[in-house]
C-alpha cells in the first residue's frame, strides 16, 4: 500500500507542477486551481446484446465498434435490445489547492459511489471516484526552480517548476492538495424518429 501511495503522490506531484507554466501574468501565483479538466459524451447505437455473457456491443456515431460486458452494477439489461441508443458521459479532473500547516495533513483518500436503474426503469449506471494525496513541501529552490514534497509515507520528491511565480505563495512547510476525480454515467435513450 505505500508504494501505491507514493507512486500516487509522485505521479499527481508531477502532473501538477508540471503544468503551472499554463498561468502567466504579472499577479503572483493562485494557491488553488484546476490543472486539467476533461468532458467527453458519446452516444452509439446497440448492435448486439448477449444477455446470457452480458456483452454488448454498440456502434459509434463515428462508426467504431466497441464490445464491453454490463457487470452486475448494470440494472435491467433485459431491457436493452438491438437498436437502442446508449449515452456514455464521461468526466475527469485534477485540481490542486495549497494549505497552511494545521489545515491539513499529509495524506491520501479515496471516495467512491456508485448508483443504477431501479427495477423497470430504463437501464442506466454511473460512477464516480476521487482521489485525493496530501503532500507536504519540504523544501523550495528558487534558482532551479524546483520543490521537494514529502509524501504520506515519507518518500520525498524533487520535482521542476516551470514558471518561478507559482512558487512565490508557497512556503516550506506548506501542504498541496491533489484531488483526481473521475465520473462515468450510461443511459439508454429514447430512440428519436
Amino acid at each position: 500500500m505505500r508504494q501505491i501511495k507514493s507512486v500516487l503522490v509522485a505521479g499527481f506531484c508531477a502532473f501538477a507542477l508540471g503544468a503551472c507554466s499554463m498561468f502567466g501574468g504579472g499577479t503572483p501565483a493562485p494557491t488553488s486551481g484546476t490543472i486539467e479538466e476533461n468532458a467527453v459524451s458519446v452516444t452509439a447505437r446497440v448492435q448486439k446484446v448477449d444477455y446470457e455473457t452480458r456483452m454488448v456491443t454498440v456502434r459509434t456515431n463515428d462508426g467504431q465498434t466497441v464490445e464491453f460486458h454490463a457487470g452486475p452494477e448494470v440494472k435491467n439489461l433485459a431491457q436493452v435490445e438491438a437498436g437502442d441508443v446508449i449515452r456514455v458521459e464521461y468526466f475527469e479532473s485534477v485540481v490542486y489547492e495549497v494549505r497552511r500547516p494545521g489545515e491539513a495533513s499529509p495524506g491520501v483518500v479515496m471516495a467512491q459511489d456508485s448508483a443504477s436503474a431501479a427495477p423497470g426503469q430504463r437501464p442506466a449506471a454511473g460512477a464516480a471516484r476521487a482521489v485525493v494525496v496530501t503532500a507536504t513541501v519540504q523544501s523550495i529552490d528558487r534558482r532551479a526552480p524546483s520543490v521537494t514534497l514529502r509524501g504520506p509515507g515519507g518518500d520525498v520528491t524533487t520535482l521542476p517548476v516551470r514558471d518561478p511565480r507559482r512558487l512565490e505563495a508557497v512556503n516550506v512547510g506548506d501542504l498541496v492538495e491533489f484531488t483526481f476525480t473521475q465520473a462515468v454515467a450510461i443511459a439508454v435513450e429514447e430512440v428519436q424518429q
